[in-house]
């Protein structure tokens, strides 16, 4: 077993930096190593027939298969739960994943949720498609018009969705507005935080659950896939119980069992989280998006640095984006520090004096401009991906937006000549060379 009793993490007042290198797990007791080991068990063995009634029952909280716990994937969700300020986590294969269940664990057939139309064209499709043939309907709004929010809602709306800083677009997501009409409305707000992690506090602004896919910044090296869910532990399931029936009623999915009183009654780790709870032993179970152990660790060794890795993320950026702006062949750039006032006052609530990882820009001569530009880099990647170490460009509406209808793809700012940027951790002067020296050619 980990050795929980040792871990820094115990200790008050350790700064999220630190509780991400030590948060769940100091040494392994047994070899005395001090990183967390791959358990590649898929099952556990019990102590009696007792013990294994109650860890099935969730009278007592324990490992059973790995398709709903690991001890390597244990330690990753406790330090993403650090990360967030959260109460608990669990872990998901993929961003998706994450998304598909934390929205499946409150609504079924015949429910709606609302959301921000500012989104990556994987999550539209999710939404607008997928959601739609099981029953759920999806109704989209613009981010900024809390009051669209509210019209779209009625008795059957389960949830609020946005994503903090919108992939491709770039608009900070309206967290503490749209928090307190959620909170009004007994609502949970879902926030996707997979671009802006560590420099953006969702929970902080008023957001109940986070969701990530853990691909991109959290592993950091374009290696591994996964997801994450997180509960922050404030949203009063018991209070709005109308607005959740499938958390707060028993659940045949699981014996008729009542998950706040389970919460209740085991009170640790994600049984601290009656919505964690549930998720983990119906839609994990039946579905099985579990992430396998060597991913887990690999995501543990990308959250290791990823402060270190946001800052200079966005510092490049920055920079990036500033050369661009001033450049003769470009039309337009992107990025919210060189937006409106509105925009600028809404990135520096949500993420403070950090403008973001990504940009997005628009060149003069617009398609044919933008594939020649893309031809001519040589140290950034031509990737449909973001998050890397590496410098990485795509080219929106051929790839992540293509299977997005044209009028939802102009809604999340893909035109067909945006070029995204997801700016990588080189040398800032290699990074502006390549671009000028590509931008001479156009």
């Amino acid at each position: 077993m980990l050795d929980k009793t040792a871990s820094a993490a115990t200790r008050p007042g350790l700064h999220v930096d630190t509780m991400l290198l030590h948060a769940g797990f100091r040494w392994d007791p047994s070899t005395f190593a001090t990183t967390v080991p791959i358990f590649l068990s898929n099952a556990y063995a019990f102590a009696s027939i007792e013990n294994a009634s109650d860890v099935f029952d969730l009278r007592q909280m324990g490992r059973t298969y790995s398709r709903l716990m690991n001890p390597t994937t244990d330690v990753f969700e406790e330090r993403m739960a650090a990360l967030e300020g959260g109460i608990a986590a669990v872990a998901t294969a993929s961003g998706q994943a994450a998304i598909a269940m934390s929205i499946l664990n409150i609504a079924a057939a015949g429910d709606n949720i609302v959301s921000s139309d500012h989104l990556y064209g994987g999550t539209i499709n999710l939404l607008a498609t997928t959601f739609r043939r099981l029953g759920i309907e999806t109704r989209f709004v613009q981010p900024d018009r809390i009051a669209d929010f509210a019209a779209a809602t009625d008795e059957r709306t389960r949830c609020y969705f946005g994503e903090a800083l919108a992939n491709p677009r770039l608009t900070p997501f309206p967290i503490r507005a749209v928090s307190e009409l959620a909170r009004r409305l007994g609502l949970p707000l879902i926030i996707d935080n997979t671009t802006s992690p560590y420099i953006s506090r969702p929970f902080a602004l008023g957001a109940d659950l986070i969701v990530h896919s853990t691909s991109k910044y959290i592993c950091g090296h374009g290696t591994t896939i996964g997801g994450v869910v997180i509960d922050g532990g404030k949203f009063d399931w018991r209070k709005h119980h109308a607005r959740v029936p499938l958390l707060t009623r028993p659940d045949e999915a699981h014996g008729n069992i009542q998950w706040l009183d389970a919460a209740d009654r085991l009170g640790v780790g994600y049984g601290k989280s009656p919505f964690l709870l549930k998720l983990r032993n119906t839609l994990m179970r039946d579905f099985g998006p579990c992430p396998s152990p060597f991913s887990s660790f690999l995501l543990l060794q990308g959250l290791e640095t990823l402060p270190l890795r946001m800052e200079r993320h966005c510092r490049n950026a920055a920079t990036l984006a500033r050369m661009l702006s001033r450049h003769p062949r470009v039309a337009e750039v992107t990025y919210p520090s060189l937006a409106s006032s509105r925009v600028r006052a809404q990135a520096k609530e949500n993420m403070g004096a950090h403008g973001g990882p990504l940009l997005q820009f628009e060149l003069r001569g617009g398609l044919r401009s933008g594939r020649r530009l893309m031809e001519k880099l040589q140290l950034a990647y031509h990737v449909a991906n973001i998050g890397d170490a590496r410098t990485l460009v795509t080219h929106p509406a051929s790839t992540t937006h293509a299977s997005v209808p044209a009028q939802a793809r102009a809604a999340a700012g893909v035109r067909d000549g945006t070029i995204r940027v997801s700016v990588g951790i080189e040398h800032i002067d290699d990074i502006l060379n390549d671009f000028k020296q590509a931008l001479a050619h156009v």
